[in-house]
């Protein structure tokens, strides 16, 4: 029963990050800026992990957050997310 229990309120603390993070997209005042989000203060998940606040770095270009419209590229960051660099192949 216990395992149950973490299982729902892992999906809840889901929803709830989900609904925030709409929210605040929805207001038309803020974007998503990668590369500005301090270590700890990311807004949502990425490929490296599943949650908000689980930034490892400063700055690091896989990680966002939202930031007032248009001031996304004066504080150094991108509208667009970094994809991953490919691998090269081992001859």
């Amino acid at each position: 029963m216990k395992q149950r229990q973490v299982i729902v309120a892992a999906a809840l603390a889901s929803l709830c990050a989900v609904s925030a993070t709409a929210a605040q997209a929805a207001d038309g005042k803020k974007e998503k800026c990668y590369g500005v989000a301090k270590a700890g203060q990311n807004d949502c998940a990425t490929a490296k992990h599943s949650c908000a606040g689980q930034a490892k770095a400063d700055m690091d270009k896989a990680e966002w957050k939202f930031v007032p419209a248009g001031t996304c590229e004066k504080e150094g960051g991108s509208k667009q997310a970094v994809k991953p660099e490919e691998k090269k192949a081992s001859s």
